[in-house]
């Protein structure tokens, strides 16, 4: 059991040792594109729903650096029609986005 083992062992290193004994250049990890990075501070529209409380502007800002910029349903419609987007994400009350679903729901109608 042992020899089979090591005759293995043998046979594996042996085979590995082309490969390891390429240069970076020659190896055919460094031959395959290397994948893009997106960066995350592309402009988006990301519209959270958010509470107008101290805690929650305290949060917000905590995490994000900025005060929170509130949007009212017409107000996020609109941006979305413009293709308006910002960097740090705005807000909504949950009350402001029953009414932006309702507006888009009327939209999608006509």
């Amino acid at each position: 059991m042992r020899l089979i083992a090591v005759a293995v062992s043998t046979l594996l290193l042996a085979g590995a040792a082309p490969a390891l004994a390429q240069s970076p250049e020659q190896s055919p990890q460094s031959q395959r594109p290397q994948p893009t990075r997106v960066s995350t501070a592309q402009p988006q529209r990301v519209v959270l729903i958010c509470e107008t409380d101290a805690a929650t502007r305290s949060a917000f800002t905590r995490q994000y650096g900025s005060e929170p910029v509130f949007l009212t349903a017409r107000e996020a419609a609109e941006a979305k029609t413009a293709g308006q987007t910002w960097a740090t994400p705005r807000c909504m009350t949950e009350r402001e986005h029953g009414r932006y679903v309702q507006l888009t729901q009327a939209y999608a109608a006509h």
